[in-house]
């Protein structure tokens, strides 16, 4: 039997990124012999097993012949006289169909190294189209690797139309999973569009893309479309901050735009509020965590109020604040303002602008925040009048604050 490295390690070993693990395939061998070698197996679905030392993954080389719908509707075929290019062939893209030997030399049956050299992410065969899940992994890589240059070949993105009606065949997690993934990476904007340009996005989160195609104010939105506003916005969130939840409440922030009426376009007043049961909706369809779902929620209700954050009186500030609860966890504040911010500088020339709106609500947020309720009880309150003695409190701190600020 004879083992190869294959997949992320040897890709991005070409490319020069970082990789954490190593995955491998073997060839020439049975689960038994793997077993008498002292190897682990844990593989359910089809042979892989656990280096004894290292605990890398090492899979039997197999076949993959398509049995039915979706992308769990497989047979799988693994046996010693499976050989490494049928086994290299069944893989999704030719850059991830390279394997490389103990001695270093490179087995590259589809001309993988050649497309990462001229960067481009290529299907490896016509079995592509068989799995509906290739869709978001393309996507995702795309995603990773577009800011070096990589484009998606016109072929395999036709193969991804051909896809969409098998789409709904992914169970909602692994749509999450695959997305979360995607928004942790450099340009996940890259994701979205080209799930977009292919119709994959229409079938899995229609509320986002009803976003193309609808126009804003050119005064404010110099790039009107709100689908390549959205897109800008997760650019810049991306630049800012790698929390999930930040992007993802960047990308989300604007959906209630995408229902406004068309004879009311360019305009979308309400749209911060017509927004909330679409993030709820989308949440419910692809299972967002909870953590993400509360910060796109926040950031879609009350960005707009963040922008006009030098025209509220102090007693609308404080509402806000008690509406975030910047007492307990005054941590939302900053990932709101962030989330704000990706928001203004997510506009055709706005990409450096400065937005004074954060120091100004934060400079409040820790004013109001020096009034607590220990320091009522102290002097003497109780019950129903310590909550109304701090909130005058905080509201007589906010207002001395917004008076210490040069006027603009």
């Amino acid at each position: 039997m004879q083992r190869y490295l294959v997949g992320g390690a040897v890709r991005d070993s070409l490319l020069g990124y970082p990789f954490h693990e190593r995955d491998w395939v073997v060839v020439g061998a049975t689960p038994q012999q793997m077993l008498d070698a002292g190897y682990q197996q844990v593989g359910k679905d089809f042979p892989v097993f656990l280096h004894p030392q290292t605990k890398e993954e090492h899979a039997l080389a197999r076949t993959e012949r398509k049995s039915g719908r979706g992308y769990t509707g497989f047979s799988v075929y693994a046996a010693p006289d499976v050989t490494l290019e049928q086994d290299l062939l069944r893989r999704d893209l030719t850059i991830n169909a390279i394997a490389q030997a103990d001695d270093g030399s490179l087995v590259d049956p589809f001309g993988g190294a050649a497309d990462i050299a001229n960067k481009i992410l290529r299907h490896v065969s016509e079995a592509f189209a068989e799995d509906p899940l290739r869709v978001l992994r393309v996507a995702r890589f795309y995603a990773r690797y577009a800011h070096l240059g990589f484009s998606v070949a016109p072929e395999t993105q036709a193969l991804m139309r051909q896809l969409s009606d098998e789409l709904n065949t992914i169970t909602p997690e692994r749509v999450w999973q695959e997305t979360a993934k995607a928004l942790s990476e450099q340009t996940p904007q890259a994701y979205f569009q080209l799930l977009h340009d292919t119709g994959a996005l229409a079938a899995l989160m229609p509320e986002l893309d009803t976003l193309w195609g609808v126009p804003q104010p050119p005064q404010w939105h110099p790039e009107i479309d709100t689908g390549v506003h959205t897109l800008l916005v997760l650019q810049q969130a991306a630049a800012l901050s790698p929390r999930l939840d930040i992007r993802f409440a960047a990308l989300v922030h604007d959906l209630g735009k995408g229902v406004t009426k068309p004879e009311l376009w360019p305009s979308h007043h309400g749209h911060e509020h017509t927004g909330l049961p679409l993030i709820n909706q989308l949440c419910d369809s692809l299972r967002v965590p909870n953590d993400c779902r509360e910060l796109a929620l926040l950031v879609c209700e009350y960005h707009q109020l963040v922008h006009r954050a030098r025209e509220l009186k102090s007693s609308t500030v404080l509402k806000l604040f008690n509406a975030i609860d910047v007492w307990r966890k005054p941590e939302r504040l900053e990932a709101i303002l962030l989330s704000c911010t990706a928001d203004l500088r997510g506009r055709t020339g706005f990409e450096q602008a400065a937005y004074p709106q954060a120091d100004y609500l934060q400079k409040l947020a820790d004013a109001a925040r020096q009034v607590t309720a220990k320091d009522l009880v102290a002097q003497g309150l109780k019950g129903e009048a310590i909550k109304q003695g701090l909130h005058l409190a905080r509201l007589a701190a906010i207002k001395a604050a917004q008076q210490q600020e040069p006027t603009t």
